[in-house]
């Protein structure tokens, strides 16, 4: 590539190489300046989402946290029923597991070794009725709002999520959240969608508030799982189905919903109803 256009009219060969060659160096030089700076950028974004939460792999922090999600779970989320928060082998180690899933501490990859979770991935809480699936994600999102984490998450339910959509026609609050139409959101990527919980999942597919709760429970499966992979938010779930039955109860042609599952960490919540 030349990097002379103008009259080269008595110029020889060699000086229109060396002038070629220093537009060369030059053009690579700024263009390594620009891509420093974007470097740089990168590693002070970095730098900046890693100083959003604590580093409970200090003993002293993580029981700082432990002992302030105790006192959130008995003093606001159970004390209207005033209730004990329970602590045992039951749960013990999946509470563990969610306070360092939920501040991004790598240790939480090892609580269940054999298990292969992911920091990475959304959580899908499974057990019987009453084991304290969807306590536990009411307990941890407001934990999380209260340390004004960036991992908070709103807990909804399927008849919430069906009720919007006959109001409302669509389930956009609970997925993309489109802003374009709004004034200042008004550009190509107006979507601002939040982490969620969607509890229950497989117990209302029927059809009520005149709609067919599965095949929005669906919607809202696909759309999270677009969700997750381009913007990083996430969709948890809670069911009283295992796996293998909400795979069936929510199979189609294509087998896609059953594939998207293996995006969860699947979280096994054991012992009886603490009801």
């Amino acid at each position: 590539m030349s990097y002379i256009n103008e009259n080269t009219d008595g110029l020889t060969p060699e000086i229109i190489a060396q002038v070629n060659e220093k537009r060369r160096r030059d053009a690579l030089r700024d263009e390594r300046l620009k891509i420093d700076k974007a470097i740089d950028q990168v590693r002070n974004d970095m730098r900046r989402a890693s100083q959003s939460f604590p580093d409970l792999s200090d003993p002293d922090v993580f029981n700082m946290h432990w002992n302030f999600l105790c006192r959130v779970a008995e003093n606001i989320v159970l004390a209207p029923q005033r209730r004990k928060f329970v602590v045992d082998a039951n749960n013990k180690d999946v509470i563990v597991f969610l306070l360092y899933y939920f501040n991004n501490c790598p240790l939480a990859e090892k609580v269940f070794p054999d298990k292969r979770y992911k920091l990475a991935k959304p959580l899908l809480i499974r057990g019987d009725k009453g084991v304290g699936k969807t306590f536990l994600m009411q307990l941890f999102s407001e934990y999380l709002r209260r340390i004004k984490s960036p991992n908070f998450f709103f807990n909804v339910s399927v008849t919430e999520m069906v009720n919007y959509y006959t109001i409302n026609n669509n389930l956009n609050r609970y997925t993309y959240n489109d802003r374009s139409n709004v004034k200042e959101d008004n550009t190509f990527d107006g979507c601002r969608p939040s982490n969620v919980c969607l509890n229950d999942v497989g117990l209302q597919t029927q059809s009520f508030f005149g709609q067919d709760g599965k095949k929005l429970v669906t919607e809202f499966l696909h759309a999270r799982y677009e969700i997750w992979t381009q913007w990083n938010c996430r969709g948890h779930l809670t069911t009283n189905l295992t796996v293998q039955a909400l795979a069936k109860e929510f199979a189609d042609a294509y087998g896609r919903t059953v594939d998207r599952l293996k995006s969860y960490n699947i979280i096994e919540l054991t012992g009886s109803s603490r009801r």
